[in-house]
């Protein structure tokens, strides 16, 4: 089985400002309470969705300080995914850069979009190594298809072609993938494989 990698190049574009340049270790240390006055790990701590985040996202939430703390870092924006697993678990994937994120939204949206999919990628090379969560009892069951077509979207198939896979229409192949999202709670068809895989709804 092949799988189609996520557009790597997009993302290393997206954050190509981004510094080497790493906070003094004595910053590390105070990550702690740092984590409590910053808007996006607050984000990512209580919510499943993604966040793209710059000045004004600290602005909002009244911690400019904290934003002009890490910004001569080359922290200044960025895109960031939280998934949380069963056991305690939770992933945590993002990019920072010192520029702009990009104005249009829909080249945004599709970086965020790249973003899942990379996590998928990441989560299922953490499962090897951590092992399978046991399913989850709480999340609605999935059909045999739902699984199925999460599984292959996994492996970068669209719904054409989960079509001519699975013998169905464009159509029934979306439908699926759409209630597989409805019942996880899930808002695109990357975060629905990512939580299914995290809560070992599909291998």
């Amino acid at each position: 089985m092949q799988r189609s990698l996520p557009n790597v190049s997009a993302l290393i574009q997206c954050s190509r400002s981004c510094t080497t340049r790493r906070l003094p270790i004595a910053r590390y240390q105070e990550d702690a309470r740092n984590g409590r006055r910053d808007p996006v790990s607050q984000h990512c701590k209580r919510s499943h969705l993604p966040i793209a985040w710059d000045q004004s996202t600290y602005v909002a939430a009244a911690k400019a300080e904290k934003w002009e703390e890490q910004a001569p870092f080359g922290y200044g924006a960025g895109l960031a995914y939280a998934l949380h697993l069963p056991e305690g678990r939770h992933l945590l994937i993002g990019i920072d850069r010192d520029g702009a994120l990009p104005k249009k939204p829909e080249v945004l949206a599709s970086l965020i979009g790249e973003l899942q999919l990379l996590s998928v990628y990441t989560l299922d090379a953490a499962m090897k190594v951590l092992g399978q969560p046991r399913p989850d009892p709480d999340l609605p069951a999935l059909t045999p298809r739902e699984r199925e077509c999460l599984r292959w979207t996994m492996d970068g198939k669209t719904a054409w072609e989960l079509g001519m896979i699975l013998g169905i229409s464009e159509q029934t192949a979306a439908r699926h993938l759409n209630n597989a999202m409805h019942k996880l709670g899930c808002v695109s068809k990357h975060q629905a494989v990512v939580k299914a895989l995290g809560h070992g709804l599909i291998r």
